[in-house]
């Protein structure tokens, strides 16, 4: 298993994390198989969506924003409620085959981690098998 860190910037933000986790596919030596990536955060998540265009990040959180908001009424004591509800709607983890020693990502596509209550350092977690 391979672990590294990431440091975000802001409450919310999808960062991508796709070079970093291929490259854990390069070091596993795994040619064929899958890999799965993890966050063990409960105020964070992990997706794999477009890699393109910066607008689809920017809409997803604005989108889940408005799905989520703030200032709803909530009972977690701690303030970061909405957080929760969107790491939580994000998953906590992605599995991506791999082929020929490379994530089989579409051309589009990259892993995103998808941040809620930051800024703060997350750990990410890609076991390859």
């Amino acid at each position: 298993m391979k672990s590294f860190s990431v440091a975000t910037r802001s409450r919310s933000a999808f960062v991508n994390i796709t070079d970093e986790v291929a490259k854990a596919v390069r070091d596993s030596g795994v040619k064929e198989g899958l890999a799965v990536v993890f966050v063990p955060h409960t105020t964070a998540g992990v997706t794999i969506n477009e890699n393109a265009d910066p607008c689809v990040r920017e809409d997803i959180v604005e989108h889940l924003n408005r799905a989520v908001p703030d200032d709803a009424e909530y009972t977690h004591c701690e303030g970061n409620s909405p957080a929760h509800v969107k790491a939580s709607m994000m998953g906590s983890s992605v599995t991506v085959i791999v082929s020929g020693g490379r994530l089989a990502l579409g051309t589009w596509q990259g892993i995103y981690l998808a941040e809620f209550d930051g800024p703060r350092t997350r750990n990410v977690f890609v076991e390859v098998r």
